[in-house]
């Protein structure tokens, strides 16, 4: 006898609904990124921590990992 999938129970911690994980983000100096608030700039120096430095024209900023909001060009 099957189980209609309509009745199933869901279950949030069920293996099958975990979502895919994303490689994590590698940068390398001068590379060109963008950042949702401070908008275009260029890496300019990778620290040890996994930290970068990035020169938005306007000043430089310490970003760390994960890198959430900053993107590669």
């Amino acid at each position: 006898m099957s189980i209609p999938a309509g009745s199933r129970r869901y279950l949030p911690d069920s293996p099958f609904n975990r979502r895919p994980v994303e490689p994590p983000k590698v940068f390398e100096v001068e590379d060109r990124v963008t950042h949702d608030r401070y908008g275009l700039g260029r890496v300019s120096e990778i620290e040890n921590s996994g930290a970068v430095i990035v020169d938005f024209g306007s000043g430089r900023l310490r970003v760390k990992a994960p890198f959430t909001k900053l993107y590669k060009l």
